[in-house]
């Protein structure tokens, strides 16, 4: 179950990419709900994620790496 929450978590992160302020909202709710070892997941997956978009890249430091 809830690896299916992070799954869904990243649906929802890239629905919202094309809005930065909206798609650092949602990493904020997911730090919230997430466990930590889902964390670090999301984690891997956001720096992977980002590199090509420079414009979301600054949400990555909400992660506090």
């Amino acid at each position: 179950m809830k690896k299916t929450m992070f799954r869904y978590t990243k649906s929802i992160l890239e629905k919202v990419s094309f809005d930065p302020a909206l798609f650092c909202k949602e990493v904020e709710k997911a730090l919230k709900i997430l466990l930590p070892y889902e964390i670090e997941l999301l984690t891997k997956w956001l720096i992977s994620f980002t590199k090509e978009k420079p414009e979301l890249q600054h949400c990555t430091l909400l992660l506090n790496l």
